[in-house]
């Protein structure tokens, strides 16, 4: 698909990490572009780009149908993420609000071409060594979001299948970068305070996935009609470890880096007891040791995005010592490395 000038994209979730970067990106290619936004929402940039704004959300399905008129192109990054809280919560979001957007594009009358960043944690929580798109998605999510994510896919499937909805998805992993106010400032609060511990050796390798490259796989995949209807893992390319992860962050944040782990053998059962006793307690916030904790620190993430380079013609252009200046320097900018 060639973009054209009467074109008209809409990005969901546009003012978080991924969301702002591809809107960024249509400016840059002279996309028109409106962004489905919370009025409460931060639009400072939006708003400087030249971004149409439609107020709503995944969860107002009455604004879906208004943010989709005329529009050609959509890009869908908005989700609920996190990994506490009730199921139904990410669920109402990730699934129904996944459902009721598609729906409107589905009736707009002009729609060519949709977008959907799903997730690499639709997977099954254990160890992957090149897992590729062959494996199936896993139903049996560790939490809200992981689960809802899976299921959000399969809907977006269903709407490919029986729909004709023409879509192309994204799986990416660890997503970091610039204008991330979320993973990356609790990184640095960790290790600011001195408790940071890796579970296990350390050692086993981070899906890590720069924005930049994410988006570059977004907007090949609209250009490639051959890509509807097929699904694509996206990350760097050339993985790290953990420790490699953490410890490029402290030394690039003037931080100490950390040296102490837990063993796998033991945080994994005191992840199991301490989240039934936080959902006992029904407790808003994680517990210090989880699952999700486990999978992003002590698992092997290791997943092959050959199809995605053999298809999309994708080839990484940053690779994690240039993403992770990139993110560790918005972070100082946005005076988030002072305590």
């Amino acid at each position: 698909m060639q973009f054209q000038s009467d074109d008209l994209l809409l990005v969901t979730g546009a003012t978080g990490l991924v969301g702002s970067h591809v809107a960024e990106r249509a400016r840059e290619l002279g996309l028109r572009t409106r962004a489905l936004v919370r009025e409460s929402s931060d639009k400072q940039l939006l708003t400087e780009w030249g971004v149409d704004l439609a107020y709503g959300d995944l969860s107002e399905s009455e604004s879906h149908a208004r943010a989709l008129d005329g529009v050609t192109i959509l890009v869908h990054c908005a989700a609920k993420v996190g990994d506490w809280g009730p199921t139904e919560d990410y669920r109402r979001i990730n699934v129904e609000g996944t459902d009721s957007l598609l729906r409107a594009a589905e009736a707009n009358g002009c729609l060519r071409r949709v977008l959907h960043i799903s997730s690499l944690g639709v997977y099954p929580a254990r160890d992957h060594h090149g897992t590729d798109e062959s494996v199936p998605l896993s139903t049996r999510g560790i939490d809200g979001y992981t689960l809802t994510k899976a299921e959000s896919e399969l809907l977006v499937r269903e709407h490919i299948r029986d729909r004709k909805l023409p879509c192309t998805i994204l799986r990416p992993g660890f997503i970091y970068g610039p204008r991330d106010r979320t993973v990356l400032p609790r990184i640095l609060d960790r290790l600011r305070s001195g408790e940071f511990k890796f579970l296990g050796t350390g050692n086993t390798l981070l899906n890590n996935t720069y924005v930049e490259n994410l988006v570059d796989a977004v907007f090949l995949a609209l250009e490639k009609d051959s890509s509807i209807g097929e699904v694509f893992n996206i990350t760097d390319g050339s993985l790290v470890t953990k420790r490699q992860f953490i410890g490029t962050i402290a030394e690039l944040a003037g931080l100490p880096i950390p040296t102490k782990n837990v063993p796998l053998f033991i945080a994994k059962p005191l992840a199991r007891v301490w989240e039934s006793l936080w959902k006992f307690l029904d407790m808003e916030e994680a517990p210090l040791l989880s699952s999700a904790r486990i999978k992003f620190l002590g698992l092997n993430l290791d997943f092959s995005i050959e199809k995605a380079r053999r298809e999309l013609g994708y080839n990484p252009r940053f690779n994690f010592e240039r993403g992770i200046q990139q993110a560790v320097g918005w972070c100082r900018e946005a005076g988030l490395l002072t305590s």
